[in-house]
């Protein structure tokens, strides 16, 4: 049994923070904050997505604010850098954000740029990190078969941890891993999780050798741990560019897992200018506590009053969705 939309809307907060260098294609990230009894969550599907798909990150915030959480089994929870597409002279400045980290997402395969771009960053990225520092690849999709084979080859020389999403579809993921298994790169799957009617396809279309799960996407906690547990593969905790509230949900989810074997990608807070709270990386982890928004970070990032109603009314709309899939 859910809260009321009454209740959600009575504490509703609608924040934009402001970003450092563009990040998804946005200089500034909006969410929804609300509170409820077992603290502050967040409402925050990307603008893009329909109410179906958002009502399920609505489903995770209501689960996090209004229900107690699966018991953490660690204090906090290690994480990468995350470089965004920027040029190779902006690489060590974006890392140095990132307190401590051994790892970094490097985001690769951007909208514009070429296979020369993402050598050039990810080469800066190793020359940074040095010899010892852990790399994986981001391209969310946007390479097919044949580019992401010959894109992998390239940058396999810089020691990749793995490819994550090299492309769209389940299908084009189990032929790219065939074909780059002998490289020694694994693969990973984002949104063929995440964005996916069955999370679980991947799993068995044998088509990743790791899953990146995001609390917000799937539901909230319980539903994550279910998926991971079925799926019975390694997994990476990492963020949809959350809010220090949204990322506190996924650190809970992190530190619920038995086991934990990858850097989470969870450290996004530095990708901001400001934030309603601080969960910036300290020596390359994150805590595992819940995120306290500050009173004074939520009036100084306050939305305009336009794109408050704008989520007010999604919101709305997502909370009679929640209950569409029962009738």
């Amino acid at each position: 049994m859910h809260p009321t939309f009454a209740d959600i809307a009575a504490t509703a907060r609608v924040v934009s923070l402001p970003m450092h260098t563009r990040f998804r294609g946005v200089d500034t990230r909006e969410a929804l904050l609300f509170e409820g009894p077992e603290g502050w969550a967040e409402f925050s599907p990307f603008v893009e997505y329909d109410d179906t798909e958002a009502s399920v990150w609505l489903a995770a915030a209501i689960d996090f604010a209004y229900a107690p959480q699966p018991g953490a089994l660690r204090d906090r929870v290690p994480v990468n850098a995350t470089v965004p597409a920027v040029a190779a002279d902006h690489v060590a400045a974006v890392i140095a954000r990132f307190d401590g980290t051994r790892t970094a997402k490097v985001k690769v395969a951007e909208r514009g740029q070429t296979l020369t771009d993402d050598i050039a960053r990810v080469r800066a990225v190793r020359d940074t990190m040095g010899p010892e520092g852990r790399i994986r690849i981001d391209a969310n999709g946007g390479w097919n078969v044949d580019e992401a084979e010959h894109a992998i080859r390239e940058l396999a020389a810089f020691d990749l941890e793995y490819a994550e999403q090299p492309c769209a579809s389940v299908e084009e993921l189990a032929e790219v891993r065939t074909r780059v298994k002998y490289m020694g790169v694994p693969i990973a799957a984002d949104e063929s999780v995440r964005k996916a009617a069955d999370p679980l396809a991947v799993a068995r279309a044998g088509a990743a050798d790791l899953l990146v799960v995001k609390a917000q996407p799937l539901g909230g906690l319980r539903r994550a741990l279910d998926i991971i547990a079925a799926a019975g593969l390694p997994v990476v905790v990492s963020s949809a560019l959350d809010t220090a509230v949204g990322l506190s949900q996924g650190a809970a989810l992190a530190a619920a897992l038995p086991e934990l074997e990858f850097d989470c990608g969870l450290g996004t807070a530095s990708l901001f200018a400001d934030d309603v709270a601080d969960f910036r990386p300290r020596g390359g982890t994150v805590p595992a506590d819940r995120a306290v928004p500050d009173a004074a970070a939520l009036s100084r990032l306050a939305a305009s009053d336009e794109r408050r109603e704008w989520w007010m009314r999604r919101l709305e709309r997502c909370y009679d969705a929640l209950d569409a899939p029962a009738e």
